[in-house]
């Protein structure tokens, strides 16, 4: 089953164990990248009796394999089509 989604508000930790990597690089991330994701339409391909918890966990992976980045946070709403 396919179940539409789309990004109402996303929060990543941008944080890295790297030298070049300075905290005014992971705080302009933080505060950019979330633009690129929030209003952003997904489909997911989850069962037939997937809940909100399967959902969200779908969601979680296809946005991180896409940002590279982990998630702390990220709220969505259903598209009814």
């Amino acid at each position: 089953m396919i179940r539409t989604v789309q990004i109402t508000d996303i929060s990543f930790d941008c944080s890295l164990e790297d030298d070049d990597w300075t905290e005014q690089d992971q705080l302009e991330t933080e505060e950019n990248l979330p633009k690129s994701y929030i209003g952003s339409v997904w489909e997911l391909e989850v069962s037939d009796d997937a809940d909100d918890d399967q959902v969200v966990e779908e969601l979680l992976e296809e946005v991180s394999c896409s940002s590279g980045w982990c998630i702390n946070n990220i709220d969505f709403r259903y598209v009814l089509s």
